[in-house]
């Protein structure tokens, strides 16, 4: 007889302890649990056989049998078996344990170990080679006697006879006929109940041999397909048993046609037995079912979402967590599986075939860290950027799931901060969602402690899209749930410690920050919140007085965004850190800016410029409007000069320099003359300088007019049309420019430097009412209009080209006439120092040291044109792109509004004169000017709209 011995790893557990025997029965009872009379004779037979081997079957049915040590008694039963075939004494024991069996005491008499460190008697009789065939089936057929039982569940293991049954089969030493015993097995378990079927299905790695095993797991397949709640149990047996390559594959097979229909409790063990069945052949495939079937996370009651209680609790339940336990486990185990799903997801193409899968398998690989995270990343952002990845995925991840991602937040937060460093917008918005959706679905202080010191870090690092982008996120936070923010103000306020390194658009944004949470602190001044507003307007107040400029640029932009706050025609809130109303605090505010500005020419600057913008995207008060426009009633008595029939009064002559008027559009009805000439020629300083806030003022006035016009610049129109009072054309003569002084050459480069710039903003102001319909400007207006500015054009173009023609024989340092900002934290008010150098000497001279200089000071303008700030193009070139074709004729007619006394042809001859000043090239690039375009006033696109009319329009003006 053949022994096929076991091979399985498991070691064999010891022998069972005996449970204490039960108190001895009554004699009726052990009377009755006996044999009946028909059985005495094979039982006695069966007796008397294990008798001879030193074993006493008849014993009371409260005791163990009698059973001698069984390396003693196996070999002796054995010999005496076999000690005459022709009786076929084996049968003659079988029959006889049959019938003892009968009775369910005496069955359990054979089944419980003889003693507390002995095997039960029927185990023993099992590894007898002769008796185990028989006694496996008789055990067998016993089993469904006791299917009853399964209402027992939770008994002791000796009182369940079924279980007892099963315990008997594990760890034997060899069976007989393993597949005659398999597939008997296999159909009492197809017919087992529950309870038992569990216990069978999970004691089969401890039955069967290495040779059963391909029976085993196709009898496992079709019970699945039956009965799917024994899907763990199996799973559990087939990660147990010794599977070869082809059988661990149909493994796998079964595995996976389970995902689909499995129970979300059974989820987690069918996956942990998939991850740890990967292998280099079928990792593919495993991934991609997962991906393809897996449906656990991102259904959210929409009622459960509804509530803000119930939030993150109705979908985040235990079996989500778990399911992403199993996954977690298996990635950080096998990095062969990572590599295989960022592969599997690097193939799909298509925004439709991503689901919310990829997005958790993404944040697994991610919380790895090492290569792995990076790989992570790099695909993420690669979708996201394509297109492929949306925000709907990751709000079905986020969104009603607090408790879900509560162990993977920092996980959510990293990958936001590797988005938001990045220099794609689409990169950056995506990363601004992900922020806001965390800041809403956690309101626990901890969580948005982490979330707002991650943005301050942004906002600190300096990279400017990243800094810009932070900023904006705080912006909606602090619109949206200012409030809530309040608890970790002090946080928030680290970003002060980066206001020196923020350029203007930065800094509003951040007291856009302060003031929202000033302004909601109004609300709740219990908490202590107040202080914020206090602490706001201290800083303010403080930057404002300072007289380095890099702290006046802050405290302007400040005590500005604060005016619009707490000044905003439709805000109902007191938000002053007093008692006082809004607009008085507001007039308070703007009194002292102003004051703190007088006497400084880019501060002053800074100052109009900013109120201007605030005018045009705010509603404010009507005193502040009021208050405003009184401040700018200064310009006519500061700019203009009144014309008698056209003509400059004796009056307004200059005595150092002979000075005509330039470019009148609308003849001897003009009543004024924007007067230029005088206040460059005049030795005082400050009058200077006011030429210096010429155009920035303007603007402001023009700012304020429109708002009180509905948009109108009627009341202004005047100023489109005048002259311009300059120094003299004949100053331009070849023998006349060689004999003025340096100061007078210094005038008339600074005058035509102004003009310039007055065109430049006439030009910005005016265009609004041809390119945006202006409903209470009649369309006969608007054609004059368009027709003056586009006459405006033509001179700017011919004041360009003088003053660079004159600068290549004069270089010289022109005013700044806009705030340029100042980002290293240099104390000094210009690039150039224009205003203490104002009263200097000219640069005159063709010197080493002078070229030197002016390829620095090109160079300084070169960065800062890379910055993106003070690159301005030239009306020839905004001609050039729009496809209008500057001919001769439109060359030569472009100095039709000269003075009186100088035509066209004047100007044509004295450019064709050799001189001083050499030939003026109409079609020249103005280098001389490019190298100091960044100190020129913007010239809007708005501008642009002229292009619209046609170039016989343009010709014929």
């Amino acid at each position: 007889m053949v022994f096929l011995q076991r091979s399985n790893p498991r070691k064999r557990p010891p022998p069972a302890p005996t449970a204490p025997g039960p108190p001895p029965p009554p004699p009726s009872l052990a009377t009755s649990s006996a044999p009946t009379p028909a059985e005495p004779s094979v039982v006695d037979a069966a007796a008397a056989l294990l008798a001879d081997a030193g074993c006493t079957l008849l014993v009371p049915p409260h005791l163990p049998p009698s059973l001698p040590s069984a390396p003693t008694f196996v070999p002796r039963l054995t010999r005496a078996l076999a000690a005459d075939p022709v009786a076929d004494l084996p049968a003659r024991l079988l029959a006889g344990l049959a019938a003892f069996a009968e009775s369910p005491t005496r069955l359990r008499q054979l089944l419980l170990p003889t003693s507390p460190r002995s095997q039960s008697l029927a185990r023993v009789l099992l590894s007898v080679p002769a008796l185990q065939p028989g006694l496996l089936g008789l055990l067998l057929d016993k089993l469904p006697e006791h299917f009853d039982d399964d209402a027992l569940d939770g008994v002791p293991l000796q009182d369940d006879v079924g279980r007892l049954i099963v315990a008997q089969f594990r760890w034997l030493d060899f069976l007989v006929d393993a597949d005659t015993f398999v597939t008997k097995l296999v159909e009492v378990l197809s017919v087992a109940p529950p309870r038992l079927k569990k216990e069978i299905i999970g004691s089969i790695p401890e039955i069967v041999g290495d040779q059963s095993h391909a029976a085993v797991v196709s009898a496992l397949e079709k019970l699945l397909q039956e009965d799917s709640q024994v899907v763990v149990a199996v799973l559990d047996t087939l990660s147990n048993l010794n599977l070869d390559a082809l059988l661990q594959e149909q493994a796998v097979t079964v595995a996976i046609s389970c995902i689909r229909t499995i129970h979300a409790d059974q989820m987690p063990h069918l996956l942990r037995f998939l991850l740890l069945s990967a292998t280099p052949a079928n990792v593919g495939r495993i991934i991609s079912q997962i991906r393809e079937q897996l449906k656990f996370v991102g259904v959210v009651d929409p009622r459960a979402a509804r509530s803000k209680k119930l939030k993150g609790k109705a979908s985040a339940t235990n079996t989500d967590g778990a399911i992403l336990d199993a996954l977690r486990s298996g990635l950080r185990f096998k990095n062969m599986l990572c590599e295989a799903f960022l592969k599997e997801l690097k193939l799909v193409d298509h925004a439709r075939d991503h689901k919310v899968i990829d997005v958790w398998l993404i944040m697994l690989i991610y919380a790895n860290g090492g290569a792995l995270q990076k790989s992570a990343e790099k695909i993420l952002k690669s979708k996201i950027l394509q297109g492929y990845i949306r925000e709907t995925l990751f709000h079905q991840c986020i969104h009603g799931n607090t408790e879900l991602v509560k162990d993977h937040f920092m996980s959510y937060l990293s990958v936001s901060d590797y988005l938001l460093a990045c220099k794609e917008d689409k990169a950056r918005e995506f990363a601004t969602y992900l922020f806001t959706a965390l800041f809403e679905e956690f309101s626990d202080t901890f969580s948005r402690q982490e979330l707002v010191g991650s943005l301050i870090t942004h906002i600190g690092s300096g990279v400017s899209y990243e800094v810009s982008s932070a900023l904006d996120i705080m912006i909606s936070l602090t619109s949206n749930n200012s409030e809530e923010l309040i608890p970790i103000a002090s946080h928030i306020t680290g970003i002060l410690d980066y206001l020196e390194s923020f350029h203007e658009d930065n800094l509003r944004k951040v007291y856009e920050i302060f003031c929202q949470l000033a302004l909601a602190a109004g609300f709740n001044t219990s908490s202590g919140g107040s202080s914020v507003a206090n602490e706001l307007l201290m800083v303010v107040r403080k930057q404002v007085s300072n007289p380095d400029m890099k702290y006046k640029r802050m405290g302007i932009i400040g005590a500005l965004r604060i005016v619009s706050a707490i000044a905003d025609a439709n805000a109902a809130v007191n938000y002053s850190s007093s008692q006082q109303p809004n607009c008085e605090e507001a007039l308070g505010l703007l009194n002292m800016t102003v004051n703190s500005c007088k006497f400084v020419t880019l501060p002053l600057i800074l100052l109009y410029d900013e109120l201007s913008a605030l005018f045009e995207s705010n509603v404010l008060h009507s005193a502040i409007i009021e208050w405003v426009g009184e401040h700018v009633a200064e310009f006519d008595t500061l700019f203009l000069a009144d014309l008698e029939d056209g003509q400059l009064s004796e009056k307004y002559l200059c005595e150092s320099i002979e000075g005509e008027l330039w470019m009148n559009l609308d003849g001897n009805i003009s009543p004024v003359c924007v007067n230029i000439l005088p206040l460059v020629s005049t030795s005082q300083q400050r009058s200077q300088a006011c030429l210096q806030i010429l155009p920035s003022q303007f603007l402001l006035l023009t700012t304020i007019e429109r708002s009180g016009s509905e948009g109108s610049l009627g009341g202004i129109n005047a100023l489109l049309g005048c002259p311009l009072h300059l120094p003299s054309t004949k100053n331009l003569d070849e023998s006349r420019w060689g004999s003025l002084s340096a100061l007078e050459k210094k005038t008339v480069c600074h005058s035509l430097y102004f003009a310039i710039n007055w065109i430049r903003e006439l030009l910005n102001a005016f265009s609004t009412q041809v390119a945006a319909r202006v409903d209470n400007v009649s369309q006969r207006v608007r054609d004059e209009t368009a027709v003056k500015l586009l006459k405006r054009l033509r001179n700017l173009i011919l004041l360009e080209i003088l003053l660079n023609t004159v600068l290549k024989i004069y270089p010289l340092s022109l005013p700044e006439l806009r705030y340029l900002g100042n980002y290293s934290g240099s104390t000094s008010s210009s690039k150039f120092n224009t205003g203490k150098k104002m009263g200097e000497d000219n640069m005159e001279g063709p010197s080493s040291n002078k070229r030197q200089k002016g390829r620095k000071d090109k160079a300084a303008s070169d960065k800062l044109n890379s910055d993106e700030k003070l690159k301005q193009s030239t009306i020839l070139d905004a001609f050039k792109r729009a496809g209008v074709t500057i001919t001769q004729e439109t060359k030569k007619a472009s100095s039709r509004p000269l003075p009186s006394g100088m035509t066209s042809k004047d100007v044509e001859s004295e450019a064709n004169n050799p001189g001083e000043l050499g030939h003026i090239d109409l079609m020249a690039a103005p280098v001389q000017l490019d190298m100091q375009r960044f100190k020129f006033r913007t010239l809007h696109v708005n501008c642009l709209s002229l292009l619209k009319y046609s170039e016989v329009c343009i010709c014929s003006v």
